[in-house]
């Protein structure tokens, strides 16, 4: 029995096809025994001509016509054999790139003479296959348009191409949205082999020497137009609908690229089938177009390069349009979760106020951390951070709805207490996963002290004038949305200079600590702080958050940040009077020599006029239908604040009184005169106030 080969090697050149020994038959490798790389076979081959045993009858030096070298078998390495290393990834082997070259080292196709070594352009299906492979993993691995398509012009250059030139739409169509107006194509990037680079592991053959004048590759940008509008109907446009790649020496592509490059664009595209025009279709619609350009010197583009350039480009605008859908949601979530927090911080009496906020860094930018400050009745000021679970645009919108109920919550002035109990009943009615931790506190200038609830909160840290950073003991609670759980309150001194510290967990705890190991940090932070400034000054504190948000690491942001820090400067109580009148008649006389007596210890006899006027009609107002004792309160500070408060609930308005009424013209004498006036709700009753300019 005649034993049949498994596989042949191409007669070495030179050989003599009639001799036996130009067709090499080689025993299977053994099971386990790794391949040779594709570009190793002919030295191989020529090392085992030793072993070599006789073809089959019939086919004696010859070619199988179905067998031939991207078939065959690699022949187990001998020990000691050298195992070449193989090609990297985006430059596959070349198989078979002896058999392409004519005896005497000229190419069988063109006929240009090639050195010895050098790597063979692509020709056969599987080279093109392991490139569109490695080309696409390269594209893939983009996220934002930019790395997508440096991604498309770093695979395909010198691989591919010697040069390309990118285009997309201006601007990018989002999603569904059908685009108005012109279609506009601006050059996005261009790419080419620099004249210096050796193309050694290349699929393009080396260049011949290159003639005295520059060849016109090396100035795309310059001669080639950034900005193109696509005439309705004009022959671009019929390119672009056709979606498929076209050689630029199609009748189609000849009339379509000046369009596209411009005046003196055509220098730019070879003649002949050295260029491709292939269109970039996303999901919807052709958004862009991409122009692969080989010099004149190297071999043309053939048939199957087309299917190259589709695959190309089809990979490529599914990632933009990818990438543009990504940056649309990214941006849509960062601007839903900025609106939701305050614009502006207020500028409360006895209190001064900063704040930042920072979004996570490898998550989408949007989670649920907010913080608010809040003005209240009797110059107090809520203080509110807060953190739903979640990073996402829910997240989000769950932190909107709480923050709102916070805000109606404190315009009722409610206990700290009462309002975590509320916003807990709020996320449990939103959904039965809804949680989220919360630290409210309420701060008054006028007593120097700070009111404070906790809902699973990191506690805060106050910073004391002489430079002592304290984490404040309050009782840890539950997280809103847990349910049927008491919230406490804890009452603490606020001295004048200090400085309270409300932050999210994401300032102190990530991946490389954990949240105790963080506070501690952030008190010795803020003590080192408040060290370079000395004992009597406390350290700015705009400078003070820019210096806490130092601290982070380049691991440390793992989740988004919330942070809000108050000074405290507070009320003297020299700065303060306060009576309590009965509900009688005599009461709004009793309040104008109250007021007159503060006015002329304060030297302000320059408002008594003003002032004992607004105070006997908000008084009178209060009086008339009070139960209980009303109270009186003047506080100077930058203005002159007079609050009146009572036991009735409902609030004045202000309407215009007819000629005949015998009343209602109060409101408008305040609303005239006062700098600024309003009325507050309370539990007890309500406020009404109005401020003075001193000057």
């Amino acid at each position: 029995m005649t034993e049949q080969p498994t596989s042949y090697e191409r007669p070495q050149p030179g050989a003599d096809p009639a001799d036996g020994r130009g067709a090499l038959l080689r025993a299977p490798a053994p099971l386990g025994t790794p391949a040779l790389p594709a570009q190793a076979r002919t030295d191989a081959a020529a090392s085992g001509a030793g072993t070599t045993k006789p073809c089959p009858k019939g086919n004696k030096g010859k070619e199988p016509p179905v067998n031939g070298p991207e078939h065959s078998q690699p022949a187990a390495a001998e020990p000691g054999t050298h195992r070449p290393r193989p090609a990297p990834e985006g430059i596959p082997p070349q198989p078979g790139g002896e058999q392409e070259r004519a005896p005497g080292g000229q190419e069988r196709r063109s006929g240009r003479g090639m050195p010895a070594g050098r790597p063979m352009p692509m020709r056969r299906d599987g080279d093109r296959l392991r490139f569109v492979g490695a080309a696409t993993r390269r594209i893939a691995r983009g996220i934002d348009l930019d790395e997508i398509v440096m991604g498309l012009c770093r695979a395909t250059v010198p691989t591919f191409s010697d040069a390309i030139l990118v285009y997309l739409r201006d601007p990018l169509p989002v999603g569904d949205e059908r685009p108005t107006g012109p279609v506009v194509l601006r050059l996005r990037r261009t790419d080419r082999i620099p004249e210096e680079r050796d193309t050694e592991g290349g699929f393009l053959p080396p260049p011949v020497p290159e003639p005295a004048e520059p060849s016109p590759l090396t100035e795309l940008s310059s001669l080639t137009a950034e900005l193109c509008e696509v005439r309705p109907g004009g022959p671009l446009n019929e390119v672009l609908r056709g979606v498929r790649p076209v050689f630029a020496d199609a009748p189609a592509a000849r009339a379509a690229l000046p369009e596209l490059l411009g005046e003196g664009g055509e220098a730019v595209v070879p003649g002949g089938q050295h260029a491709i025009l292939a269109p970039l279709r996303g999901r919807r619609r052709v958004i862009g177009a991409a122009v692969f350009l080989r010099r004149p010197e190297r071999l043309a583009f053939e048939a199957d390069d087309l299917l190259v350039a589709a695959q190309l480009a089809t990979h490529s605008a599914l990632g933009i349009d990818k990438a543009v859908l990504y940056g649309r949601e990214a941006y849509i979530a960062d601007e839903l979760q900025r609106t939701m927090l305050p614009e502006t911080l207020p500028r409360p009496t006895g209190v001064r106020l900063a704040s930042r906020y920072l979004p996570a860094a490898e998550t989408a930018r949007v989670g649920g951390d907010w913080y608010d400050a809040i003005p209240l009745p009797g110059s107090r000021v809520a203080l509110v951070v807060g953190d739903v679970m979640g990073h996402s645009m829910t997240s989000a919108a769950i932190m909107g709805q709480l923050r709102t109920t916070a805000q109606t919550l404190a315009g009722l002035d409610l206990p700290p207490q009462e309002v975590l109990h509320h916003l807990d009943e709020q996320a449990q009615r939103l959904g039965s996963d809804r949680m989220a931790t919360c630290m409210y506190a309420v701060y008054d200038p006028v007593t120097h002290r700070i009111t404070i609830a906790n809902a699973g909160h990191p506690p805060p840290v106050l910073l004391h004038l002489g430079g002592r950073a304290e984490v404040l003991r309050v009782p840890p609670g539950a997280p809103i949305g847990v349910g049927g759980v008491d919230f406490e309150a804890v009452e603490l001194d606020a001295p004048a200079g200090a400085t309270l510290l409300l932050y999210t967990d994401g300032l102190v705890e990530s991946r490389l600590r954990d949240v105790w190991t963080g506070i501690e940090q952030l008190r010795e932070r803020l003590a080192a702080t408040a060290r370079l400034t000395g004992p009597d000054h406390p350290p700015p504190l705009e400078a003070l958050c820019d210096e806490v948000l130092d601290m982070l690491g380049p691991g440390d942001r793992d989740d988004d940040i919330a942070l809000l820090a108050a000074r405290f400067d507070g009320i003297a109580p020299s700065d303060v009077a306060y009576w309590t009148l009965e509900p009688e008649e005599t009461a709004p006389g009793q309040a104008r020599r109250l007021a007159r007596r503060a006015l002329a210890r304060w030297d302000l006899e320059c408002l008594t006029d003003s002032v004992e006027l607004l105070v006997s009609e908000v008084v009178t107002n209060a009086v008339r239908y009070a139960s209980r004792p009303v109270t009186l309160r003047l506080l100077r500070t930058d203005v002159l604040r007079c609050e009146v408060g009572d036991d009735v609930p409902q609030l004045p308005r202000l309407r215009q009184a007819r000629a005949t009424d015998e009343g209602g013209r109060g409101l408008y004498l305040v609303n005239r005169l006062a700098r600024r006036w309003g009325a507050t709700r309370l539990s007890t009753g309500k406020v009404v106030w109005f401020e003075l300019n001193r000057t």
